[in-house]
């Protein structure tokens, strides 16, 4: 198994000598194909975004809301496995499930106080380790400070979308 402790390290590094560099961007672009089914590119990554069979569409993918428990799920992941090797806390495995709550009344505008996404999101990590319990504590407490897609969740993040209107083909 690889020790990702050089890598983090290399990284902070990197970081510290270069500030230019800390600032990341990531693109997300999507086009409704189909009913609600979308496709989504990230770098080269194509993933398709879709609603199921009983919201009429075409149940091709999760729903917008299923990918954001999936990046949880998965960012975590990747969060204990880099900071267990940066912190030499042994780590054999971590697998993460999150299970997300919400209210369609929020969604479909039958009450007005209801939020449209998640109210509560809850789950586990299993965690195979020989570390001690006050080991894995002070990774959990790293992770939960480092994670991005929980720092995502948990904190306000300023979001402008602008509309951009486009001529119609049946127009032309």
């Amino acid at each position: 198994m690889t020790n990702f402790k050089k890598v983090f390290e290399h990284k902070q590094s990197i970081l510290r000598n270069r500030p230019d560099k800390t600032r990341v961007q990531v693109t997300a672009q999507s086009k409704l194909v189909e009913a609600f089914r979308s496709h989504v590119k990230v770098r080269d990554f194509e993933v398709i975004v879709d609603q199921p069979a009983n919201m009429e569409s075409t149940d091709q993918g999760p729903r917008p809301s299923e990918y954001v428990l999936a990046a949880l799920a998965a960012c975590h992941e990747v969060t204990y496995r880099l900071y267990a090797d940066a912190m030499d806390i042994a780590l054999d495995s971590v697998a993460v499930s999150v299970t997300g709550v919400s209210d369609a009344k929020g969604f479909f505008s039958l009450d007005e106080n209801t939020p449209a996404g998640f109210s509560e999101i809850f789950g586990t990590i299993a965690i195979e380790s020989d570390a001690s319990d006050d080991e894995i504590e002070r990774l959990r407490q790293a992770v939960n400070r480092h994670c991005p897609v929980l720092d995502d969740i948990r904190r306000p993040v300023s979001v402008d979308l602008k509309i951009e209107r486009i001529k119609s083909a049946a127009t032309h």
